[in-house]
C-alpha cells in the first residue's frame, strides 16, 4: 500500500508518475502493495557512486531527480533529469549492483519507492510489466546518448534554453523554474559566469527574470526558439517507445 511520511495514506488513485501510470491495471496490482512514498528535498541524495542499488525511486508531480557523474577535479557534471516520466535505480538490472553516478534530487517533491526485490519478483510474472520497464530503460539511454551529443556541439545558450525548457516541462510548464544559476552551470558543465551571462542576455530580451533561487520564463515561446532540438529528438523517441509517457507542457506554454 502507497504511503506518506508517516505513514498516512495516499488514497486508491496511482501517484502521479507517467511510468507506473504506463501499466496496465493488472501489471500495477503486483507492485502496489510494495509502493511506499514520502517527500524529498533538494539536494536529497539517493544514491552514491558504488552504492547497493536496493530501492527504484519514482518522481512525481513535479520532483526531479538528477544523474551526476564525480570527475577527477572534484566536481559532479549532471547528464540527464528524470521526472514524473520514469524512475531512477535499479530499471532493468536484478538490483543489488553498485551504482554508478550519484543520483540526487533535484526538486523537491513526492517519490515513490519499490524495492528492486519486489520489481523483480513481479517482472517474473509478467512479460508485459518487464518489457515496460525495459522500454523505459531504452528511452533513458536515447536520453544520455543525446546529452553526450548536445554537449559536444550546441552552444552554452542552447543548452542553458534546453535545460530550463526541461524543466519547465517537467514542472507542468510552470512559468517559475527553481534553477539558480548554479544548478544550472552544473547542468551545463561550465563555470557559473558563463550561466550568469547567457541568462542576464535572455533577461535583456524579455525572455527570462530572476528571482532568489528560481527563474521565472516571460516568454516560452521565445525561450523554446533559443533551445537546440535535443528535448524534442528525446520525446520523439518516448512517443515512438512509450507513447504518452514523456512530459509535455500545458496548453498556452
Amino acid at each position: 500500500m502507497i504511503t506518506r511520511s508517516g505513514n498516512a495514506p495516499v488514497g486508491s488513485d496511482r501517484p502521479y508518475n507517467n511510468l507506473l501510470r504506463r501499466l496496465s491495471a493488472s501489471d500495477f496490482a503486483l507492485i502496489e502493495p510494495h509502493l511506499t512514498q514520502d517527500m524529498a528535498g533538494p539536494n536529497d541524495l539517493l544514491y552514491n557512486p558504488g552504492d547497493d542499488v536496493e530501492i527504484v525511486h519514482f518522481p512525481c508531480g513535479p520532483s526531479l531527480a538528477s544523474y551526476l557523474v564525480p570527475n577527477e577535479d572534484g566536481r559532479d557534471v549532471e547528464t540527464i533529469l528524470v521526472g514524473r516520466e520514469g524512475a531512477v535505480g535499479g530499471i532493468v538490472s536484478e538490483g543489488y549492483l553498485p551504482a554508478y553516478t550519484r543520483i540526487m534530487v533535484k526538486f523537491g517533491g513526492p517519490f515513490v519507492h519499490l524495492p528492486v526485490g519486489k520489481l523483480e519478483a513481479a517482472k517474473l510474472k509478467s512479460t508485459t510489466l518487464r518489457n515496460v520497464f525495459a522500454r523505459y530503460a531504452d528511452c533513458m539511454l536515447a536520453q544520455m546518448f543525446q546529452s553526450t551529443a548536445c554537449n559536444a556541439i550546441h552552444s552554452i545558450e542552447q543548452r542553458t534554453a534546453k535545460w530550463i525548457v526541461a524543466a519547465m516541462d517537467r514542472t507542468e510548464g510552470d512559468d517559475i523554474v527553481p534553477l539558480t544559476h548554479e544548478q544550472l552551470a552544473t547542468l551545463l558543465g561550465v563555470g557559473r559566469s558563463y550561466t550568469s551571462r547567457v541568462i542576464q542576455a535572455f533577461k535583456a530580451d524579455g525572455v527570462v527574470e530572476t528571482r532568489r533561487g528560481s527563474i521565472m520564463v516571460r516568454n516560452p515561446d521565445a525561450l523554446r526558439i533559443r533551445a537546440c532540438l535535443c528535448n524534442e529528438a528525446v520525446k520523439n523517441h518516448f512517443e515512438e517507445v512509450l507513447r504518452g509517457v514523456y512530459p509535455v507542457p500545458k496548453k498556452g506554454n
